[in-house]
């Protein structure tokens, strides 16, 4: 099994706290910035960052869900980390300054992919369809934070 990863990144209009505070805010911010991907939304524990715990589904393609019940961290900061209880997956967010009242928010995510030709299809396309669904999350991000 390879390692698969996504990462997509944006430059924000609003300065890096406010960003990461709006991205660790799962009770209010987060359930409104995510795209039709995610479903089923819930948030079990906390709800601030460090120690929430929250219940979605993400649906990649038409055939693939993943549902994922995720513990949050705040390693560092500027730094999230959700890590899926139910799989190897594991979503980094990073926002750091990026200029005069601006941020670089980027996500990663990394996962265990799966042996054999379902492996090389999924090594070759779910990083980029992954990736546009993030890049669709940190444009409603941006529409928020820039309000």
């Amino acid at each position: 099994m390879a390692q698969v990863e996504a990462t997509t990144e944006r430059i924000i209009a609003a300065d890096a706290e406010a960003v990461f505070d709006a991205l660790a805010d799962y009770k209010e911010v987060r359930g409104k910035v995510m795209t039709g991907h995610f479903s089923e939304y819930e948030v079990r524990e906390g709800g601030d960052g460090e120690g929430t715990v929250v219940h979605w589904k993400l649906q990649a393609t038409s055939k693939r869900v993943r549902d994922c019940l995720l513990d949050v961290t705040e390693p560092t900061d500027g730094r999230l980390v959700e890590k899926d209880r139910n799989s190897s997956m594991v979503t980094t967010w990073t926002v750091t300054p990026a200029g005069e009242g601006k941020s670089r928010a980027v996500v990663s995510t990394v996962w265990d992919g799966a042996g054999g030709i379902g492996g090389f299809f999924e090594r070759t396309f779910a990083p980029k369809g992954l990736g546009r669904i993030y890049d669709e999350l940190l444009q409603n991000l941006a529409t928020e934070v820039e309000k």
